[in-house]
């Protein structure tokens, strides 16, 4: 009977067979032991001598990636977190390569990245893709049983949502056309029409990627929803971070054993989170003996990374200055010089996981800040239509994927939580 190794827990004491490629092997004199992958996960083959001595100079003359069909018994086995191996009886070998270029031994990050169609082979960044695979699952179900529905935006689009000229452009027929920054304007539309939606897609930006955090290219989940203020989203942003971070403890356990992950603070990841306003963040990061920030100016990733400290939970930044915010989004009531927003930053020095805001309703306002903004009044002509009729509050938000798997993955580097990421300027083929 063919399997896969995640199936293995229901064949135990069966005699199965596997498509498997391998990923490193140890022996001695009577024993090989094969560090057998198959996408679906990881597991031991032991081929024994005594058993059979063709058997094991086949196993002992397999080079690192060699594909091929491995038969054998199931057995449970404590020693390992898998929990289960296989006794080997016959190996049929597909491909038995040699001169595989990521060895066993350490490689710096830019031959990992030159390699990247080779490196996500690797066990870590199988367990990263697993843990990324895991959030998407997650998100649909989260969104789906919240009543939301999902829509897909734009790629090439007209204009830039966030206002900024550092766009991929290029011809769409006889029109300037745009790689997508964001698929919220969009959102706004569908839900005047069906309420509560969300769109998941991959956004760009075009400037050059100054620290480990920015990638050029990455994908976006964002909510929108009509008749919610800014209170009401900031609820569902918490309900759902608490949910993801949930899901990944409960459905990705080997995955964060396999990266060395130290889940204790995913553990407190529990709705209601910490709010401060952006006034007293500021506040707060002079106690701290930061001279380098002011009230009006934007947070550094070392400004993000001491507020997050202060807390060991994720933590609302609420009410940023109008000045350093997008065109869109609501004035503060109680503070005119600010707007009705919030970014939520990670725990452990991870960043800014969500940017949301309640956005403006109103057509005047809005039609007066896109003029105050320098846009072009006619790009935006249809986004304020939904503003002219039947206009009511409404308020949205973004995830960024790699950054939320990058967090509850515990890597270093956001490039390494990207299949194929496209960054400084480096294109893969």
């Amino acid at each position: 009977m063919k399997i896969t190794i995640n199936q293995a827990p229901n064949f135990v004491g069966q005699e199965v067979t596997l498509g498997a490629w391998l990923l490193q092997k140890r022996g001695s004199g009577k024993l090989q032991f094969l560090q057998l992958r198959d996408g679906t996960g990881f597991m031991q083959g032991v081929v024994v001598k005594a058993n059979d001595e063709d058997l094991f100079e086949t196993a002992k003359n397999l080079h690192q990636e060699a594909s091929f069909y491995v038969t054998g018994m199931i057995k449970e086995d404590d020693r390992s977190s898998f929990g289960y191996e296989m006794e080997v009886s016959k190996i049929e070998i597909i491909q038995n390569n040699t001169g595989y270029p990521i060895t066993p031994k350490e490689h710096g990050p830019e031959f990992l990245l030159d390699h990247r169609h080779l490196w996500l082979r690797s066990k870590k960044q199988h367990a990263v893709m697993n843990i990324r695979n895991q959030i998407i699952k997650s998100t649909y179900d989260f969104f789906f049983k919240e009543g939301f529905k999902k829509i897909d935006s734009p790629i090439l689009t007209s204009s830039s949502p966030e206002g900024t000229t550092e766009l991929f452009h290029t011809k769409y027929f006889d029109e300037d056309a745009y790689l997508s920054q964001s698929g919220q304007l969009y959102a706004e539309a569908a839900a005047m029409a069906h309420g509560k939606v969300f769109t998941f897609g991959p956004t760009f930006r075009a400037e050059k990627s100054k620290t480990r955090r920015h990638l050029i290219e990455f994908w976006m989940i964002e909510p929108e929803m009509a008749f919610y203020d800014h209170d009401d989203s900031l609820v569902v942003q918490e309900q759902y971070v608490e949910y993801l971070v949930q899901n990944v403890l409960e459905h990705c356990k080997l995955d964060l054993e396999a990266l060395g992950r130290d889940t204790s603070a995913l553990e407190k990841i529990k709705a209601p989170f910490p709010r401060i306003s952006y006034t007293e963040a500021i506040d707060l990061l002079h106690e701290k003996g930061f001279d380098d920030i002011e009230w009006g100016d934007d947070f550094g990733s070392p400004h993000e990374t001491e507020i997050a400290n202060s807390f060991e939970k994720p933590v609302f930044i609420l009410n940023y200055p109008k000045d350093i915010k997008s065109f869109y989004m609501s004035t503060n009531p109680e503070d005119p010089r600010t707007v009705l927003c919030a970014d939520l930053i990670a725990p452990e020095g991870y960043g800014e996981i969500i940017g949301g805001s309640e956005r403006i309703h109103d057509y005047d306002e809005l039609k007066e800040r896109i003029v105050e903004s320098g846009l072009n009044l006619d790009a935006y002509e249809w986004y304020l239509d939904l503003r002219k009729y039947g206009s009511v509050p409404h308020s949205g938000f973004g995830l960024g994927l790699e950054r939320a798997v990058a967090w509850f993955s515990g890597v270093q580097h956001v490039r390494e939580t990207a299949p194929f990421p496209r960054l400084l300027n480096r294109l893969y083929p």
